[in-house]
């Protein structure tokens, strides 16, 4: 009996999602996303600027970035891809970056959206507050905000870094559950890419 019922734990271990805190020592889902407030951006090429409060759409999905990681050129298509396959659907994409090295700051933000047409708001947090606050380790690194900013989702956008390979769209079902009202069934998965370094 001992040995069925230890079964049966195992099982249920195996079959259950991946539940938040795992990976995210800072933040957990269910949680209020922490605020993000006046951070200088781009959008379309021009100045702008990055608040939370102001976002009008049900959905947020806050992606933390950096220029110089070759996973986040890696997965730039993508996210390009993701943004224009929910735009009109009351979700808006923001990516942050805050990191310290010049490429990443708002002029090589310019730069590198020109040359990856890239098509989100994209901001930079000098303080690195907001970064630390979400408990940000890598990039590209995803949160799923939901109407009322719950966090929703927390992690990698999908299970490969090569496109060709994916399987399991974490993101997209995230998003795609939040905005049918239904339960999101893994809800934290682990970051990839670059690591983020906080030295301020």
């Amino acid at each position: 009996m001992r040995k069925w019922i230890l079964s049966l734990a195992a099982l249920a271990l195996i079959a259950s999602p991946a539940f938040a805190g795992k990976y995210n020592k800072v933040i957990s889902v269910g949680d209020k996303a922490p605020e993000i407030t006046a951070l200088p951006a781009v959008m379309d090429g021009k100045d702008a600027s990055l608040s939370l409060a102001d976002i009008k759409e049900d959905v947020v999905v806050v992606v933390f970035l950096a220029n110089h990681c070759p996973v986040v050129h890696n997965y730039e298509d993508r996210v390009i891809d993701f943004t224009n396959d929910y735009k009109g659907k009351s979700v808006k994409v923001v990516g942050i970056s805050v990191s310290s090295q010049d490429q990443d700051k708002i002029p090589g933000i310019k730069q590198y959206m020109k040359e990856k047409g890239s098509n989100y708001l994209y901001g930079y947090d000098a303080s690195q507050a907001v970064g630390k606050a979400y408990g940000a380790t890598n990039t590209p690194q995803f949160f799923v905000l939901d109407k009322t900013r719950t966090i929703r989702y927390t992690g990698a956008m999908d299970d490969s870094q090569d496109s060709g390979k994916v399987k399991k769209q974490y993101l997209r079902d995230a998003v795609n559950a939040v905005l049918a009202n239904e339960t999101v069934e893994v809800t934290e998965t682990r970051p990839v890419g670059c690591g983020i370094s906080y030295g301020r």
